[in-house]
Parts: C-alpha cells; structure tokens; sequence
C-alpha cells in the first residue's frame, strides 16, 4: 500500500456533491501513548479535532487514513466519492509493481494498463495532439516504465454497448408484466451507482441496468481470457486502469469485481487522467518527447494507426446506440439522426420517435446530480414519461470528469472542455455489431463458458447499502 495517496483525493470543482448525512465513522486518528489516560476530544470552530488532555493542554489531531473498503462498508456518506481519503489506489502502486518486475525474477507479474478514450483527448488537449497520437505515445510512455500491454477502453466499450442493447429490448417487451422494467437506467457512472445504493435502495435499484462499465468488462476481459489466453493466474496480472474520474476507484474495488477463488481484483488500479500527468511531470517527460509506438490490437479498436470510437455522447454514447437499436428491433424503424431536445438545461435532454403522432420510445440524459435528483422525484411520483435515461454524475458527463486535467493557469474551462470534445469525436465511430473483433470473443470466449458464466462477466448486480443511524454517528 501506498504510504500517501497521490495529491489526495479532494472534492473537485464539481456542483455533484451532496452533504454527507451523518459524520465520517472514522474522522481522526488517536495515538494512545502509555501513562497517559485519555482526554476529551473538542471539535474547534473551523471544524477540526483537538485533543485536550487533563493538564488543559490541546493537540491537534490528524485525520485518519480512511481505506476504500472503509469507505465502501461505510453508509454515512453520500458524495460522488472525489472527497474519501483513498490510500489504496495511486500511481505509486504501478510504480511499486514496476520496482519488484525489475528487482526479482520471482513473482513477477504481467503488468497490463486500459486507457478510457476519455483520459486520452484530456491528455491530447494538454500536450496538443490528436487523440490518437495521445494514445500511441502514451502507449510508448507506459512500455518505456515496464508495462507490457496497453488497452483501449474503446474495445470493452463494445460489450457494454451491446449488452445494454439487448437488456433494454427484454425489459421493453416486458414492461406489461413488470412495472419497474421501464425506464432502464444506465450504471456506468458509480458516482451515480453510489448514490441510488445509499439513498434510494431498493426503488431505484431494479431500473438501473445490469450491464458492466466498460472498465469492468475490460476486467472480465483481462483477468479471464487474456489470462487463459497467456497461460497466466489472474493473480499473476496487474490490471491497471486510466479513468476520467475518482469515483471509478471505487467502482474497481467493490466486492462483486473480485476474483474469491483467485484472491485477486479484475481491475487491481485506478488512475486518473490528471495522475499520469503527474506522474510524467515527475518523470520530466513530456508526451510530445516520446516516440509513438505501434497499438496494442488485441483488446483496442483500432483501425492502422488509428483508434475507433462509437457515436453519441462524449459519456460512452448509451443513449444513441440504445435507441437506433431499439427503433429497429422493436419497430423496424431506421433512424439516422438523433434530434436532441434540450430540458431545462443543456445537461438534460429528450429524443423521441413518434410515428403518426404516437410516442413510441422516449428517452433522455441527465447529468449531475441535481438532473438526477428531479428525475428519480419524477419517478417517484409516477410522471417519469421516460423508456431510457443515460445517467451520469459529473456535469457534463465523463468529458469533464473530476479526475481530467485541469486547465493550465489563464486557460477558460469551458474552452478546454471544448477542445477535450472536439479531440474525442474527432475520431471515426463504427458500429458496435460490426465489431468483428468481439463478434469473434462472443463466440470463441462467452459461447465456449456457457451462458451463465457469460453472464457473470458482462453484467453485476446492486444492493441497498443500509444508514446507520445512532448516537455515536449522528452530527447533533
């Protein structure tokens, strides 16, 4: 474990936070030095602890190293998660694994990182590159250091995509018979996922879809086929992941993504965009200084030396795929183009298909969690008019994720998140059914297991996470 978190986790300029409901379990840490009894402990005006001993005598204390399992056990909190001090998850960890590769023959492990197309255009905007050239030198980078596979999210995207294609299209055909099918509600955002566990259980839990995060799927691809494929443990693999934002640290270290027979996490790190930015400013290496290296084309949608993204929304682009899919399966209906209807701001939005004045599917994005919160009251109130809702935490969805670089000083941030889209979409999308690279897994890797070991590993599941409530946790 990391002695220090890099740069601590922090709450970001982000407007998702939502005021813990009750204090932190484990606020300070208490040194018990011998012969002496213990002393009260005084919260002072600016919020912090101080320890007055019997002598009058006052010492500030420290606050404690809350770990992520901490955290995850924990109900008292309910934030997107940017603002838990997490110990365990950092780019010194990597630098660690590197350190013992190069130290001993023994133990050595296969060291794979998976880039999120969202972190590659935030690092593209910082050292202006194509997303692309971001990523072949970013792949350069990563090898030069020791790792040994470099992943694009992109290709795990694929799964989710489809996945939630097909949940959608079961859940519509029985929405008769199952009154909390409709709406399905994306769960790739754990921001959001932490959220409805913690304060709305189990009304909101059966909406939200089953379908893994690509970072997830991308779990379930390295930990089972790739290890097979190489001849390796799970244990033997160290899967690191480059996200957008905090919150996929805890997506990555909940129980339902940990290997119990290999004693071992699908994905065993998250860093973020604005981390490996400090890790080669450590380093004084600029992107711009390395030399592009080939892609790694076993798990990536690449096309040459280009990578290949999927239409939509800079946050995966559920929305879109979901409804051209469903207007087809379910109505024959060929929709070309998404006509994007702005709410009450430009983080919620509806599009519709009607057919000779019917409404036949309606769907819509929220982003943030203020869209969320008047969302789920809709809901609750029965005037959701909604089949679909892609959810995500951060304003602006994963392009302005928390864990993206920031803009330098005297850049306007909603120019560099701008320039960040612009970087993303400039990519050529295909069509996740013509993936022929995972058309090919689904047959020689999910069909081969069996459909519910398939299932295993391309869907979870949710759980209410219940408050505790009591005298010793309550803020009077």
């Amino acid at each position: 474990m990391a002695s220090q978190f890099s740069g601590v986790l922090q709450l970001t300029d982000l407007d998702d936070f939502i005021t813990p409901s009750q204090e932190c379990v484990k606020p300070v840490k208490l040194e018990k030095k011998q012969g002496k009894s213990l002393a009260k402990i005084q919260i002072e005006d600016d919020g912090s602890y101080v320890q007055v001993n019997q002598d009058g005598e006052k010492q500030k204390l420290e606050k404690a190293k809350i770990t992520l399992n901490d955290c995850l056990a924990c109900s008292g909190c309910i934030t997107s998660a940017e603002s838990v001090l997490i110990t365990q998850q950092s780019h010194e960890e990597l630098f660690k694994v590197l350190r013992n590769n190069k130290a001993s023959l023994m133990g050595q492990k296969v060291v794979v990182v998976s880039v999120s197309p969202q972190s590659r255009a935030s690092l593209a905007a910082r050292y202006g590159l194509s997303s692309s050239e971001a990523g072949r030198r970013l792949t350069s980078y990563f090898k030069s250091i020791g790792v040994h596979h470099v992943f694009d999210t992109n290709f795990s995207r694929t799964f989710s995509l489809l996945e939630s294609q097909k949940e959608f299209v079961a859940r519509f055909q029985k929405k008769e018979q199952d009154s909390k099918a409709l709406p399905m509600m994306t769960s790739a955002s754990p921001g959001w996922i932490c959220y409805a566990e913690k304060t709305h259980g189990e009304f909101i839990l059966p909406y939200i879809s089953t379908t893994r995060s690509p970072q997830q799927v991308m779990g379930s691809l390295v930990k089972d086929y790739f290890a097979k494929q190489q001849g390796l443990s799970p244990q033997q693999i160290y899967h690191m992941t480059v996200m957008p934002c905090f919150d996929k640290k805890l997506e990555a270290s909940r129980s339902e993504f940990y290997l119990n027979k290999a004693e071992t996490r699908e994905v065993d790190c998250v860093i973020t965009s604005g981390e490996v930015l400090k890790m080669l400013e450590e380093q004084n290496v600029s992107l711009n200084d390395m030399e592009p290296a080939p892609l790694d084309t076993m798990f990536s949608n690449v096309c040459g030396e280009e990578f290949l993204s999927h239409a939509g929304s800079g946050s995966g682009g559920y929305l879109h795929h979901v409804f051209t899919y469903a207007a087809k399966q379910l109505f024959g209906e060929e929709v070309k183009e998404l006509t994007y209807k702005t709410l009450r701001n430009k983080d919620f939005q509806e599009v519709t298909l009607e057919k000779n004045g019917v409404v036949l599917l309606s769907f819509a994005s929220a982003y943030g969690f203020r869209n969320i919160q008047n969302l789920v009251q809709k809901l609750k109130r029965g005037k959701s008019p909604y089949h679909f809702v892609e959810v995500m935490a951060c304003p602006s969805g994963c392009l302005n994720g928390g864990g993206q670089i920031k803009p330098l000083p005297g850049q306007n941030q909603k120019e560099l998140l701008q320039n960040v889209e612009e970087l993303y979409k400039a990519e050529r999308t295909i069509l996740p059914e013509e993936d022929t690279r995972v058309a090919e897994l689904y047959q020689t890797w999910l069909h081969s297991i069996g459909e519910e070991r398939a299932k295993e590993l391309l869907h979870t599941q949710y759980h209410t996470v219940e408050k505790i409530i009591n005298g010793l946790t309550m803020k009077w």
